[in-house]
């Protein structure tokens, strides 16, 4: 998505922060460091916890209170996603600014968890960060590049989206009411590739692979994944049993697998069924065009 830049003479956005957890401390640091925002205030519930994040942001006055918060251009949500709506409808009910924007930072829930602002005019957003914030001193140098997924009103959208890109995100548009779907993706992409290494690993220490060894061969197997897969696309980086239509070997496997553990067998055996459609058609959709019986060229592996 294109988005117009924070221009020189433009007043400094006034932000406010409400939740001083991990996200919004790395947000606001990089606000506070780019010298482009007025970093106003810094809102959680426990005194102790809050003054340290404005310690860590460097910038901003620690807030206890919701009513004791100034108005703002722009309010970053970013509390657990259970507390969004109440939250949005305390700022709602104390009225505590002039219509302004609202965003939050959950993957999973969409902009229009921020109704009780919108109702009263507020533009709402939601914008996730595709990134890990669970050290957030890495998370800030690491922060420039971060893809931030975004939907909600376009003109809020749009002023959100011009904030990130001045600390370095690159926004990108994301189709409305899909977002449910689209951080299941980010699940399977992140969250569940770490349970198949950890079920690999498990495997291997079942196989008497020795301890000190299975790290190195999840490093070695891991890196050069992740290097085919971003250079050739998955269905081309994709090589094993399944993608050359060896079922009897994928049977076998499960089996065993189903022995010591029947989840990672079921798992096993519905992805390989998916890269088997992945390594003929491109697509790990169902599709007439498959056919699981057919067999390709040996590979390694």
């Amino acid at each position: 998505m294109k988005t117009r830049p924070l221009e020189s003479g433009d007043a400094p956005p006034r932000l406010n922060l409400v939740g001083a957890g991990s996200v919004g401390c790395t947000l606001f640091r990089l606000f506070a460091a780019s010298n482009k925002f007025a970093v106003q205030d810094i809102y959680g519930r426990d005194e102790t916890r809050v003054a340290q994040a404005v310690s860590f942001i460097g910038g901003g006055e620690a807030r206890t209170s919701l009513s004791a918060m100034r108005p703002a251009d722009v309010w970053f949500m970013t509390v657990p996603d259970r507390m969004i709506m109440p939250v949005a409808r305390e700022i709602a009910s104390e009225a505590l600014s002039s219509p302004a924007i609202a965003v939050h930072c959950s993957g999973f829930l969409p902009a229009s968890e921020l109704s009780p602002l919108s109702r009263l005019g507020w533009g709402v957003a939601s914008a996730h960060p595709v990134m890990t914030f669970a050290d957030k001193e890495a998370a800030v140098d690491g922060f420039p590049g971060t893809f931030c997924g975004m939907e909600g009103d376009r003109c809020a959208v749009d002023r959100v989206a011009a904030i990130l890109a001045a600390i370095g995100a690159k926004p990108f548009a994301i189709k409305p009411g899909s977002k449910t779907l689209y951080h299941a993706a980010a699940v399977l992409s992140n969250n569940l590739a770490v349970v198949l290494q950890a079920v690999a690993r498990e495997a291997w220490a079942e196989a008497g692979v020795p301890d000190e060894i299975s790290p190195m061969l999840n490093a070695a197997l891991l890196s050069s994944t992740v290097k085919n897969v971003t250079t050739m696309g998955p269905a081309a980086a994709l090589s094993g049993p399944a993608s050359r239509g060896d079922w009897s070997v994928v049977e076998q496997q499960a089996q065993a697998l189903d022995q010591w553990h029947p989840d990672a067998g079921r798992a096993y055996r519905s992805l390989s069924v998916m890269a088997g459609r992945l390594k003929q058609t491109g697509s790990t959709l169902q599709s007439e065009g498959y056919d699981p019986t057919r067999r390709v060229s040996a590979e390694p592996t």
